[in-house]
C-alpha cells in the first residue's frame, strides 16, 4: 500500500493508492477531444450539522473533503457557526449570503448530519432552509448532485440520511444512490481527529467517488436534464399572452 497525499491536507494513510482511481472522464464520455464541456474541476460544497467543538459530522466532512480533492474536485466547507435561524433575519445576513454564494458556485454538494432524537439536527435543517428554490431566475440547487451522510453516537441508523434524501428531492437535486452512516462515531477517530481505517471509511471513499463521477456526468447537461414540458408550456402561454396584448 502506498500513501496518497493532497496538497492541502497531506497524507491519506487509509487509502491504497493502487486501488484508488480518479474518475476517467473519457470512460464517462465527457471531455472528449473537441467537445464543449467545462474544463474546470468539479465544484463541491460540504455542509455539516453540529456546532460542537469536536463535531463528528464536521470530522467526517473533512475526511470527505480530502478524498474529493484526491479525486480531482475543488471543495468548500461551510461553517454554520453564526448562521441565524430561518426567518430570524433576512437574506442580507452575512452568513446567509455566504451560504447562498457557495451553493450557487457549486456543482454538487455533500450533506452530513448527526442523528439526534431519530432525526437530522436543527442546525442541518436550518442550513437547507436558508437555501431557496429560486434566486431570481436561477434555481441554485436544481440539477446539481448530492451525497448524503450521517453520524450516530450509538448503533447504525439511517433516519437522518433518509430525511436528507427527501430534502434533496425537494430541492430538485440528483441524489446519488450510495450513502454513508457512521455508527458510534466517537470510536472512529484517533487523537489527531483523523478517521481510523474501517469499512465506514471505505464507504465514505465509495460515496465520494460516486459523487464525483455523477457530477462529471451531469453538470454540463443539467439544464437539459431539468428542461420540463410543463414549464415550456407555461413559458409559451406567457409569451403568447404578451404578444396578443401588444397586438390589441
Amino acid at each position: 500500500m502506498s500513501d496518497i497525499k493532497t496538497e492541502q491536507y497531506g497524507e491519506m494513510p487509509n487509502i491504497d493508492a493502487d486501488l484508488f482511481h480518479a474518475p476517467n472522464t473519457e470512460r464517462l464520455g465527457v471531455r472528449r477531444q473537441g467537445d464543449e464541456s467545462a474544463e474546470h474541476a468539479p465544484r463541491i460544497v460540504l455542509l455539516y450539522g453540529s456546532l460542537r467543538e469536536r463535531s463528528f459530522s464536521r470530522l467526517v466532512v473533512e475526511e470527505a473533503q480530502r478524498i474529493l480533492q484526491a479525486l480531482g474536485a475543488e471543495t468548500r466547507i461551510f461553517n454554520p457557526q453564526g448562521l441565524p435561524l430561518p426567518d430570524a433575519e433576512d437574506a442580507s445576513n452575512a452568513k446567509v449570503a455566504e451560504l447562498r454564494e457557495l451553493v450557487s458556485w457549486s456543482e454538487g454538494m455533500v450533506w452530513c448530519s448527526p442523528e439526534r432524537h431519530g432525526s437530522m439536527t436543527g442546525i442541518m435543517k436550518a442550513q437547507i432552509d436558508w437555501i431557496p428554490l429560486t434566486l431570481g431566475a436561477v434555481r441554485p440547487t436544481q440539477g446539481k448532485t448530492l451525497a448524503v451522510m450521517q453520524v450516530s453516537g450509538g448503533s447504525q441508523s439511517f433516519n437522518a440520511v433518509n430525511q436528507l434524501r427527501i430534502l434533496g428531492r425537494w430541492m430538485r437535486m440528483i441524489t446519488i444512490p450510495n450513502q454513508s452512516s457512521v455508527a458510534k462515531a466517537w470510536l472512529e477517530f484517533d487523537e489527531h481527529d483523523r478517521m481510523k481505517p474501517s469499512a465506514y471509511y471505505d464507504r465514505i471513499v465509495d460515496v465520494m467517488e460516486e459523487l464525483v463521477k455523477f457530477t462529471w456526468l451531469t453538470r454540463d447537461k443539467s439544464d437539459y436534464l431539468t428542461d420540463r414540458y410543463s414549464e415550456r408550456k407555461e413559458s409559451a402561454e406567457k409569451l403568447s399572452a404578451r404578444v396578443n396584448q401588444r397586438s390589441i
